[in-house]
Parts: C-alpha cells; sequence; structure tokens
C-alpha cells in the first residue's frame, strides 16, 4: 500500500534495501546524557589549551621605537653639557624589524627581534652597549603591530584584521571589535582557525556556553556565516494542517529538543501514527557511536549512521524528549501503525467494489430503459 517511509517493523530490523546501513539505538536517560558531551562542533574540545596567549612577540615588518637611558651625562649617548637636560635618555629613531628579523641600534650592532618579546630585546641591548655606556637602560616598544594581527571575517559589521591584545581577548571579544553580527544570533554559526585546525559552533554555543568562548591567538581567524539550522519532519504529523506529508522547518533559536520539534511539526496524527515508532536520522562521529554500544566494524568513515528510536507509549518517553537535543539537517520520522495498511487496503477494497457495483448498476439501468422503451 502507498506510504510516506518504512514500516515501524522494517526500520527496527535495521535491514535496508539500498544501503548504507544504520545501527538503531533506543533512546534512554544514558544515552541522553552521552549526547550531551557531544553537542555540535564544541571550540572548547577542539582546541584544548585554554591557557590565555603567549605575549605579543615582535614580527619582521613590525615598528620599533627603541629609547636608551644613561645614570649620568658623558656617557655613549648622553653627551656631557647635557647634564641640565631632563633625563638622560635618547630616543632612536623608529624602524621596521628588516626582512632578517633584525633591528639596528647604534654600538649594539644589528639585534633580532623577530618571534622576541621587548623585554628579550632590551636585555641583549643593555649586554652589548653595557661597558661604553653609563649603568644603560633600554626600553624597547611597539608602534605599529603589523605581524600579531587576527582576522575577523564574515557576517560580521566591519570585517578586518585587527591588532592583537596584549591582555589577551575572547572569541566573544573580537566578534564586538568587529561591530558585532550582522544577522540573528540563532542562524549564525561561528568558525575558529588556527594553525590548520578549525571547529564550528553555532553563536548561541559561545553565549550559553563559556567554555566555549575560548582565548583568541596571534594568527588565528575567525570566520562568522549565516546558515539557518532546519530537521525535516516526514510521516505521520500533522504537517500544516493536514494528515501526513514532509516538510522543512527552521529551529529559529539555536538549540531545540525533539519535543519541541515534533510540536513544530503539528505532533503525531492520532488516527495514524504508531508512538512506539517514532525516529531521528543522523550520522554520528565514530567515537560517541562506539560509546553509544554500537559495533562499528562494518561501518566505513569517520562518520555511522544511527539511527534514534523513541517510544512514546511509554509516558517517560516525553522527558527524554525534551532533553534529546535535534542537529541541524535532522531526519524527524513518525511510521504508520501496523492497523493503517488494513484500513488502507479495505478503504481499496471498498472502492473496487464500489466501482464494479456502479457498473453493474449502470448495466441494469441501462437494460431497464432498453425494456421501457420497446413497450
Amino acid at each position: 500500500m502507498p506510504m510516506s517511509g518504512p514500516e515501524d517493523h522494517v526500520v527496527k530490523s535495521e535491514i535496508t534495501r539500498s544501503g548504507p546501513d544504520y545501527a538503531l539505538v533506543k533512546l534512554t536517560p544514558t544515552v541522553v546524557d552521552i549526547l550531551k558531551e557531544y553537542g555540535p562542533g564544541a571550540i572548547a574540545g577542539s582546541f584544548p589549551d585554554h591557557r590565555p596567549p603567549p605575549g605579543i612577540r615582535f614580527g619582521i615588518g613590525d615598528t620599533v621605537a627603541v629609547s636608551i637611558f644613561e645614570a649620568a651625562a658623558g656617557g655613549l649617548f648622553i653627551p656631557a653639557e647635557a647634564g641640565v637636560r631632563p633625563g638622560n635618555f635618547v630616543a632612536l629613531p623608529n624602524q621596521n624589524v628588516d626582512l632578517n628579523g633584525f633591528i639596528t641600534v647604534p654600538y649594539a650592532g644589528a639585534v633580532k627581534a623577530n618571534g622576541r618579546t621587548p623585554a628579550e630585546i632590551q636585555k641583549d641591548i643593555v649586554k652589548a652597549i653595557g661597558n661604553r655606556a653609563i649603568e644603560p637602560q633600554v626600553v624597547v616598544s611597539l608602534i605599529t603591530q603589523n605581524t600579531s594581527l587576527i582576522s575577523v571575517l564574515g557576517e560580521v559589521k566591519t570585517p578586518a584584521r585587527l591588532t592583537a591584545n596584549a591582555a589577551g581577548e575572547r572569541v566573544l571579544d573580537l566578534i564586538t571589535r568587529a561591530g558585532g553580527l550582522s544577522g540573528p544570533g540563532w542562524e549564525s554559526w561561528v568558525t575558529l582557525e588556527r594553525g590548520g585546525k578549525r571547529a564550528t559552533v553555532p553563536f548561541g554555543a559561545l553565549m550559553y556556553q563559556p567554555a566555549n568562548n575560548i582565548w583568541v591567538h596571534p594568527g588565528d581567524t575567525i570566520y562568522v556565516y549565516r546558515e539557518p539550522q532546519v530537521f525535516l519532519a516526514f510521516g505521520a504529523f500533522t504537517i500544516g494542517g493536514s494528515f501526513g506529508g514532509q516538510a522543512q522547518f527552521s529551529f529559529d533559536m539555536w538549540k531545540i529538543s525533539m519535543a519541541q520539534a515534533m510540536a513544530k511539526a503539528g505532533g503525531l496524527i492520532d488516527a495514524q501514527a504508531e508512538p512506539a515508532g517514532v525516529y531521528v536520522y543522523r550520522r554520528e562521529p565514530r567515537e560517541l557511536a562506539e560509546r553509544l554500544g554500537i559495533d562499528c566494524s562494518k561501518y566505513a568513515g569517520p562518520l555511522v549512521p544511527v539511527v534514534y528510536n523513541a517510544d512514546f507509549r511509554d509516558p517517560a518517553a516525553f522527558f527524554l524528549a525534551s532533553k534529546f537535543e535535534m542537529r541541524d539537517k535532522d531526519v524527524l520520522f513518525a511510521a504508520n501503525a501496523a492497523t493503517v495498511d488494513t484500513a488502507k487496503f479495505l478503504q481499496f477494497a471498498r472502492l473496487v467494489i464500489g466501482t464494479a457495483n456502479d457498473t453493474i448498476v449502470t448495466a441494469n439501468n441501462a437494460q431497464i430503459l432498453k425494456i421501457s422503451t420497446r413497450q
């Protein structure tokens, strides 16, 4: 008989005709708790080093200022007649770190600056001129920062390459410096890339799960884009006021539960749905699948097709459904009850019998009309 999806007993048999193979997992409190640990693309898990970024180091192209102080006039840099000046120091002209990573200081020569902190450079300069200047002290400062930059791109109001803050900043701080989001938060996703590695989370995961709002390091790239999270509903749902069908629904928030998704789809059709046959189709990471007790030896690739089954004949299933979080592009399916096919067949049989009866009645009426005409 015609139907909008597989029968309940076929899904539970885990038999597929066209592939891929899938694993059936019954929704239980243990399963729900395990799934909570595997949120949608947690940045905190992809970048486990949660320490603040290291101090800013100079790079090739940065503009550096060097000031040298002496304890008294008449030394290497301060002439004797300068004793009346306020402060015995000389400020060297600003200079860029050259292509070889050096700056030049009189009487100290070329001093390596690339990849080093101001304190390290100051120490080298003092060491180089210590035997010639009078108790020298050196201050090295960054004038123009051209290398310790962080790129914030995509759906923000002012995309830019921003200078790293010496005090350290987190992901949300950089998005704020770029003007904030240009679209609704529940439609926005944030990707952080560092050293060739990347992780993506919904913007809400940064707001409501502070562990994801990690420190940003110089050289990182933050990319913000908009993609509404959706799920697809098939089967015995009252979609759009009609009995059965299929539709795509937007989350309209950064996360929703299975119970909310079922409500968006109009709920189960009382006269059609099998309460024990409500399913969520999803591909899960192999590591998660193994924790769920699935034998992953027959599945190739990093993702395993998993079908979660909720039995709403059990009153407790509604509590589980309110904790089970839907993911972007999930497929929600409600199977028909076994009696539906019987009802369809009986209706079909009545249609055939009715059609046959209509033919007989029509023929009889034609015969009666013919006899009446002869008389």
